[in-house]
């Protein structure tokens, strides 16, 4: 509680951000990020072929962890593939898939998670990713979509996973 007769003091902290950059960042150059968005559109007839072949990354790498014999460096690896399209899925056009691999993430982000994750939860996620694709459904406006996104990431929270 204050009073009247109580004073605050406010401290402007220096900002150093500038110094440790040094001159590298002068000014921000709208030029060169409106050349690297026309880059991205010229590219994005790839993008198609290019999701194409990581969600087959995945589908393999999600193959080999369901065999009995698999182990930690095998769900390492599909780890990698899951947050390979957790960075890629808005790029391509479909930011639900960034959303089901970033949701699938966080439930195998450490030892524990993994060793917690049920195969089927796990399975649950790649047949979202693969369906989002086959069906064109590209963000969480679609109904089945949406309906997914939500289940999965209740599914994931029942495990402890940060949501």
């Amino acid at each position: 509680m204050t009073t009247d007769t109580e004073t605050a003091q406010i401290i402007n902290a220096p900002n150093r951000l500038k110094a440790k950059l040094g001159g590298h960042f002068k000014s921000f150059n709208a030029e060169a990020v409106a050349r690297a968005e026309e880059a991205l559109a010229g590219m994005s007839g790839q993008f198609s072929a290019w999701m194409d072949e990581e969600i087959a990354k995945l589908e393999a790498a999600h193959k080999i962890i369901l065999e009995p014999t698999s182990g930690e460096k095998e769900l390492e690896s599909f780890y990698r593939h899951a947050h390979d399209l957790k960075g890629l899925g808005a790029t391509y056009g479909f930011p639900i898939i960034s959303q089901f691999a970033g949701s699938l993430c966080r439930l195998i982000d450490s030892p524990d998670g993994r060793s917690k994750a049920p195969k089927s939860l796990l399975s649950a996620h790649v047949s979202s990713i693969v369906a989002a694709v086959h069906q064109n459904v590209k963000d969480a406006s679609h109904p089945i979509g949406n309906a997914l996104l939500r289940e999965l990431t209740a599914q994931v929270a029942k495990y402890g996973a940060p949501v």
